[in-house]
């Protein structure tokens, strides 16, 4: 089971394979069916209402009212209420929303581009962990972005995105920051983590042409199968637009 619809599944299936293995993997290891897991910035609910439907218990932190809102009625649309509690806030008032050393597993998908300080996000993020807890991190691929630019005829972006601290390629740059592989990798080990795998994430589909994959028959199941292939492998990280990375607190 996908957390979304088979067409948007080309953008989070590879993901989603990777979090939900972890979790059926943390759970045995702890003999403990039913997980704590926290997923900041988790919006309407995108993957905590699939992990919900695992059984675990969700605390969804985000500082959308609008977004919670949503999240309580998929939620209930899933059957699954009592498994799920939305809280209004961000990575800096963590420490007052979540008992610390009380989390099996984190989920941080498309936070760090956007906080004030990505390692301090990380380390309040490590702090709610308990031993061994898992973290899911997914962030922009600034290599991806440089491929993405060029391949569309704008190469002083492609340039500027190359060349940036930030990954941006300038003003009107919707993304407020973007990583490489090392720098994730870097803030996850300064925030206490051990890394174990990484996966590149929407190698192929952000470059498809969308008339091709919706009118091709079997196009998507094809693609999607190309994505999860790919997404191992290290070659093709440099080029994904995003990056996931699971890792453990050591």
């Amino acid at each position: 089971m996908y957390p979304t619809r088979p067409r948007s599944a080309l953008r989070t299936a590879v993901v989603w394979e990777v979090v939900r293995a972890a979790l059926e993997t943390r759970a045995a290891e702890l003999g403990k069916p039913v997980l704590e897991v926290l997923d900041t910035g988790g919006g309407t609910g995108n993957f905590a209402v699939p992990v919900a439907r695992l059984g675990h218990r969700v605390t969804v932190v985000d500082p959308s009212p609008d977004a919670l809102f949503a999240l309580e009625r998929r939620a209930a649309e899933a059957g699954v209420t009592e498994l799920v509690r939305a809280v209004q806030g961000d990575t800096q008032t963590l420490p007052e929303v979540v008992t610390p050393g009380s989390v099996d597993a984190v989920l941080c998908h498309g936070v760090l581009e956007v906080v004030d300080d990505p390692a301090e996000a990380l380390k309040n993020l490590t702090a709610t962990l308990a031993d061994g807890g898992l973290v899911s991190l997914l962030a922009a691929n600034r290599n991806g972005a440089v491929l993405a630019r060029a391949l569309a005829g704008h190469f002083d972006d492609a340039r500027a995105v190359l060349d940036a601290p930030d990954g941006r390629w300038g003003a009107q740059d919707p993304m407020p920051r973007r990583f490489t592989g090392e720098e994730l990798n870097g803030l996850a080990t300064a925030a206490g983590l051990r890394v174990s795998s990484v996966h590149g994430v929407r190698v192929f589909s952000d470059l498809v042409p969308g008339v091709l994959v919706d009118t091709e028959p079997g196009a998507v199941e094809a693609l999607l199968k190309l994505e999860q292939a790919a997404a191992e492998q290290p070659a093709f990280h440099a080029v994904a637009t995003q990056l996931h990375l699971l890792a453990a607190l050591a």
